[in-house]
């Protein structure tokens, strides 16, 4: 095998976007608007939490000093303070209105695209692996039949199939994260993901996108992102599904709109040979992976 450049060497031992890091502590890195906006509420949130955490513990201390047993052996008899009481009921109903409103922005934003669809992806659960299924959004001329959906299985990928699958960069393709066959889907489009079972609750995440949807046998559900950068992002299933919930990993490789149509065409007829021709473009433009770049 030939050694690797350093560009590809420096690649490899850096962290790469779209994945969880060893020791991470905050949320993983935003390559969605929706994930984005997560970000900025999360930290909101703490200038309201952190002030408060320390004013009660601020309290409680006091309290405990102030008011022992052997400081005060004559409690008080007061059983009410109106003043307190007005202040500890406005207070907490104007704090919660802060976080609500951002809140509610949040949450129509997460089920109110800023345009229409241009892509649908149907996302089954099984235990424990994933289908997809694609249908793009265009208009059949009368007369003409729609094109057939490109579906596809998606599993974990094994450790003796590194070689054979060309993923045995153990940084881009993580164990317990990478699979055989990823979803792909275009940049900086918007994208329809339904997500429904095929036996019990699953639930499809990927944090970098801000995509947490159930999986729930017998009923769809519908969700929207838009991924702002290319590269490979991963996911797990996130609700206790049975004995190997922990391998039934998701990954999202995202591609030039170009790179996707031509992906799209070759996967209706050969899955396989689509899969080779993506890599060996992404390979030609970059001479890099192109979630390294």
């Amino acid at each position: 095998m030939l050694a690797a450049t350093p560009a590809v060497a420096s690649a490899q031992e850096t962290a790469l976007p779209g994945q969880p890091h060893p020791w991470q502590l905050g949320l993983q890195e935003a390559m969605s608007p929706i994930e984005a906006q997560i970000h900025w509420f999360s930290t909101y949130t703490l200038w309201f939490i952190v002030p408060i955490v320390i004013f009660v513990a601020l309290l409680l201390a006091w309290c405990i000093v102030r008011y022992s047993a052997s400081r005060n052996p004559n409690p008080s008899r007061v059983s009410h303070n109106t003043l307190i009481e007005v202040i500890w009921t406005l207070a907490p109903v104007l704090i919660l209105l802060c976080l609500a409103i951002p809140s509610f922005q949040l949450l129509t934003a997460q089920y109110n695209p800023p345009s229409e669809p241009e892509l649908t992806v149907k996302a089954t659960g099984y235990q424990w692996y994933w289908g997809y299924e694609y249908q793009a959004e265009e208009v059949v001329a009368e007369g003409e039949e729609a094109a057939e959906p490109v579906s596809f299985l998606s599993y974990m990928l094994q450790e003796g199939d590194r070689d054979s699958s060309g993923k045995e960069n153990m940084n881009l393709y993580p164990r317990l994260l990478a699979v055989d066959n990823e979803m792909v889907v275009p940049v900086n489009t918007v994208i329809r993901l339904l997500t429904t079972s095929g036996d019990v609750v699953h639930s499809f995440a990927v944090p970098s996108l801000g995509v947490k949807v159930d999986s729930v046998p017998g009923r769809m559900n519908e969700y929207w992102f838009m991924a702002e950068r290319e590269g490979i992002l991963y996911g797990q299933c996130s609700e206790l599904c049975g004995r190997d919930h922990a391998f039934m990993p998701i990954a999202v490789r995202v591609v030039s709109k170009e790179q996707f149509a031509n992906w799209l065409a070759a996967a209706a007829e050969n899955l396989d040979t689509a899969n080779e021709q993506l890599n060996a473009e992404i390979e030609a433009a970059s001479g890099l992976d192109v979630a390294a770049r």
